[in-house]
């Protein structure tokens, strides 16, 4: 039976002293009044990882990083490597998001690395994928998305996909308080879990968790989460408050 996952992507905010503090709220309303059976993930700042996840005491809450390197170690400077996120404490490990790809132009070839190190070091990654409005509007959104996961995760063994987190993130809807539809949003994560489907099999399809994100909040994560294909959110601005974030993870 797949996990029920709600994953806060906290982005560039939050000094070290704010996120410890978030992330101990968050634990302790979910020690107090969340739902068990959810797996909660706080996608925290590189400087904040460790801190945050030795003050998480929720045994169903986890920690990832929102990035990792490309290369294993080496004369890389500024970058954060795989070895360097695990030893933190953390679990997760967000990769393909859009903003990534976009502003800092990682191809399909530098995410498949990344991917490929995180799995060796024992990490969940979270893989985003999802379009622009233009494709959208295109209609050529299933197409486009088909391409970004058999460019990447697509390319992985049975055993190693079996690891993987989905999110689908309709670029159009992050930040902009569009949200996609219930309809759409199932409409697509049924579209990937069929792609599942053909290249592995239906049990590994029907195993894996796949994640809506873009504006979803405490006022339409209940319609979001009831659909059959959706099996939780990747949040970003709601996850910045502790009671919106336990509010979507009640959703369920």
């Amino acid at each position: 039976m797949r996990k029920k996952i709600v994953a806060g992507n906290w982005k560039c905010n939050t000094t070290l002293a704010e996120g410890v503090a978030l992330a101990k709220q968050v634990s302790n309303l979910v020690a107090e009044r969340g739902a068990k059976d959810v797996v909660v993930v706080l996608g925290t700042p590189f400087t904040h990882l460790a801190s945050v996840a030795s003050a998480i005491e929720a045994e169903n809450v986890f920690v990832a990083a929102q990035n990792c390197a490309a290369e294993p170690k080496g004369a890389f400077t500024g970058e954060v490597s795989v070895s360097m996120i695990q030893s933190t404490g953390a679990a997760y490990v967000i990769l393909g998001h859009s903003e990534r790809r976009e502003y800092y132009h990682e191809t399909s070839e530098i995410l498949n690395k990344k991917v490929a190190l995180a799995l060796a070091q024992g990490l969940i990654p979270i893989y985003c994928c999802g379009e622009a409005l233009a494709i959208r509007e295109a209609g050529t959104e299933n197409a486009f998305v088909k391409t970004q996961l058999e460019e990447t995760i697509f390319n992985l063994s049975a055993d190693d996909f079996k690891k993987i987190v989905i999110a689908y993130e309709p670029i159009w809807a992050i930040g902009t308080g569009r949200t996609a539809s219930s309809q759409q949003a199932q409409d697509m994560l049924a579209f990937i879990r069929q792609l599942i489907a053909t290249k592995f099999d239906q049990t590994i399809a029907n195993d894996c968790s796949i994640l809506y994100g873009g504006s979803c909040s405490p006022a339409n994560a209940k319609e979001l989460f009831g659909q059959p294909d959706i099996d939780g959110g990747l949040i970003g601005g709601a996850s910045l408050k502790a009671e919106d974030f336990l509010s979507i993870i009640n959703a369920y």
